[in-house]
């Protein structure tokens, strides 16, 4: 069983292209069906935009996720809906 604080803060590769996304800071929880939807990714910010202003998280749907190890979680989006 992974908890949410198993989650936060590790690193996500993409296993298409072994490109880091960065680190999973939260999870997105369908409270009405009680099912974990996916993982939340900080949008990007560049060095003007230290704040993020006009960017949005997104979301790695769960469906995407491969494996979840201990230090890294792989997802692969090749097929990203």
């Amino acid at each position: 069983m992974v908890s949410i604080e198993g989650i936060k803060n590790k690193e996500v590769i993409n296993i298409n292209d072994g490109r880091s996304l960065g680190y999973a800071y939260d999870i997105d929880i369908n409270l009405e069906q009680g099912l974990v939807e996916g993982i939340v990714m900080p949008a990007e910010r560049g060095l003007l935009n230290i704040f993020g202003k006009g960017d949005q998280d997104f979301i790695i749907k769960w469906k995407h996720i491969k494996t979840i190890g201990e230090d890294v979680i792989l997802v692969d989006l090749s097929a990203r809906d």
